[in-house]
């Protein structure tokens, strides 16, 4: 009998932030079992929802968002963009953004445009591991850099330096991080920039959680990047507006551009080919981007996700074995399981226990491409009760399969 196989080039291509585990918690609903989902950064499921005038500037705009858009997304919301980079201070002008899908689409393409066969990308680890993912479907390699999590979890630009090859094109900077909740210094962004200068190299700045900060500041990398570092920054609408499902992200392009003129006539090639972004969503970016930044009290202490994700990292460093760096920004934290404690030789098994036993799902530390089965990413998104009950039935697992 003839078989149907998956393309070649998707072999050691991983993403299992929903992967095996989230495969089992749907079985065990469809059996009529109830699972907190602890696993990925979706804002809806817990009560957070697009502020009511963003929605309502959505549907005014739907009678005019039956056809194709400019293929880089309306000129309004890529004015809108322009303007907010320029009240930061960096050099933007509308010609220099284009809209995408989320971040996730603007990845891809951005990838595609940009890699041969065998050209290496510097990613952090632990990553958002679609940068992984889509790097090696690309044709390219990821080289993962390691975060330090004695430092807060930044990265060490020695650490960067010292992988830095021929074949290197870009380094990647996931800031605020995703999974670690870092927000990196000033001096690590820069340091990180400075690299890419040295070297010739473009950074890809995935900012998505840039308005989510709890502690300090965050840094854009085209402000150190200057004239004449380019820079690609990722953002958008899904977690600072609760907005994961209207699928808007934009990109802003800063440094040479005359440079950089055939990657972006790469970049607009691979954009006229899907034709153009969600257009009703991208009538949402004029008015999250210019209007009252909700997001603001809600990471602000007494703030709910504020409250919560330090709530969170209380219950966890009390949890014997266990222990957990303060996230500073985004919806996660990344605690470690002390190997002498529990030593798991795989951590997406363990985690599968955890479903099995707790009805708690959970993503394991290796699916962020972190090299040791020691560390796992929480989502800290449920109301505080839900939370606690979550990190109770969390707290029983770790005694049951910790080593006294």
């Amino acid at each position: 009998m003839t078989t149907y196989n998956q393309a070649s080039r998707l072999r050691g291509v991983r993403y299992d932030v929903r992967g095996r585990n989230m495969i089992e918690a749907q079985r065990m609903e469809a059996a009529g079992q109830r699972i907190l989902k602890l696993n990925i950064g979706n804002l809806a499921p817990f009560g957070f929802e697009t502020p009511g005038s963003v929605v309502r500037s959505m549907v005014a705009h739907l009678p005019e968002s039956e056809g194709y858009s400019d293929s880089r997304g309306i000129y309004s919301a890529r004015t809108a963009v322009a303007n907010y980079y320029q009240s930061k201070g960096l050099d933007v002008d509308v010609d220099q953004v284009m809209l995408g899908n989320g971040v996730s689409e603007l990845i891809s393409i951005v990838l595609q445009a940009l890699l041969d066969v065998d050209d290496e990308v510097l990613i952090p680890a632990p990553d958002y591991p679609l940068w992984t993912a889509q790097v090696t479907l690309c044709g390219g390699r990821a080289v993962h850099y390691l975060s330090d999590e004695s430092n807060g979890w930044n990265p060490d630009p020695a650490d960067i330096a010292a992988r830095i090859t021929p074949r290197t094109k870009a380094i990647v900077l996931i800031n605020p991080n995703n999974p670690t909740g870092a927000v990196y210094s000033g001096q690590t962004v820069r340091g990180i920039v400075e690299l890419a200068r040295e070297h010739g190299l473009i950074v890809l700045s995935d900012e998505v959680y840039e308005k989510i900060i709890y502690h300090g500041e965050h840094v854009h990398a085209a402000g150190p990047a200057g004239d004449d570092v380019l820079c690609l920054t990722f953002s958008g609408l899904s977690k600072a507006y609760r907005a994961c499902g209207f699928r808007a992200g934009w990109l802003a392009v800063t440094g040479p551009l005359a440079a950089a003129e055939d990657l972006l006539e790469g970049l607009h090639l691979l954009a006229n080919m899907r034709m153009c972004a969600n257009v009703p969503a991208q009538h949402a970016i004029q008015t999250c981007l210019g209007g009252y930044q909700s997001i603001d009290a809600l990471v602000a202490p007494g703030g709910r996700l504020h409250d919560q994700i330090m709530l969170s990292q209380r219950l966890l460093d009390g949890i014997e074995g266990v222990s957990c760096v303060p996230a500073d920004g985004a919806l996660y934290l990344f605690p470690r399981l002390d190997p002498e404690r529990f030593p798991i030789e795989d951590d997406e098994e363990w985690a599968l226990g955890l479903l099995r036993r707790k009805k708690i799902l959970i993503s394991h530390g290796r699916g962020f491409n972190w090299p040791d089965p020691d560390h796992f990413r929480l989502v800290a998104l449920p109301e505080e009760k839900v939370l606690r009950e979550a990190l109770a039935r969390l707290a029983e697992y770790c005694e049951e399969t910790r080593r006294d």
